[in-house]
């Protein structure tokens, strides 16, 4: 993956998704739908940021509503681990104006 360079463990600046962080939010979608035990007919990636630690943490914002919003921390490991993305942790009810921090 192509994300840009940071120093280890700094999370990057908030940017605007991109085709390959959605790729990234539709695959751990349906885990998250097990967790929240519903269904997300609207799932599109409005923003991210990535955070270099023993792999790649990427924090998304995935509009799922009108003004609803969730936001995910996906985790991936290094190619060479050859292990699916993580959804490690998620925040709902969030709104288009929440700040996506670290969490």
């Amino acid at each position: 993956m192509s994300a840009p360079i940071h120093l280890l463990g700094a999370p990057s600046e908030v940017e605007p998704a991109t085709a390959e962080i959605q790729a990234i939010a539709d695959k751990v979608k349906s885990q998250l739908e097990e967790k929240e035990n519903k269904k997300y007919p609207i799932f599109k990636a409005t923003e991210y940021r990535s955070q270099l630690v023993q792999g790649t943490n990427y924090f998304i914002k995935v509009q799922v509503g009108d003004d609803d919003f969730v936001h995910l921390r996906v985790f991936e490991s290094f190619p060479y681990e050859n292990k699916a993305l993580a959804l490690r942790n998620y925040q709902t009810n969030k709104t288009k104006q929440d700040k996506l921090d670290s969490f």
